[in-house]
């Protein structure tokens, strides 16, 4: 196999080698994911999600595309190799994935 150069990019991840060290982001990654959800234009909040909000069933609440929403929980999950922090709420989010509403996305 031919050597093609430094490792910039693989699985998603960039690599950046630095003389601090060596550093992994997604940002391309979720830059793509914000845009195929239609959510690049969004306002980015300080935490991923209100501490004192509760999500619930919300069977009143709007319906929304089961398989989007789905779609989104699966690339969040893979967004959490670099950001640990959003774990919680991913999977608070993932618990209705059989019957995602508006308030739930």
């Amino acid at each position: 196999m031919l050597m093609m150069g430094e490792l910039t990019f693989f699985l998603g991840l960039q690599i950046r080698k630095m003389e601090e060290g060596t550093f992994i982001s997604q940002s391309k990654y979720y830059k793509e994911v914000l845009k195929t959800f239609e959510m690049d234009t969004a306002i980015a909040a300080s935490t991923p999600m209100a501490t004192s909000y509760y999500l619930d069933k919300d069977e009143s609440g709007i319906e929304v595309n089961q398989t989007m929403f789905r779609g989104m929980i699966g690339s969040l999950l893979y967004l959490t190799v670099s950001r640990p922090d959003i774990m919680q709420y991913v999977c608070v989010c993932a618990r209705f994935q059989a019957s995602p509403k508006e308030s739930h996305v």
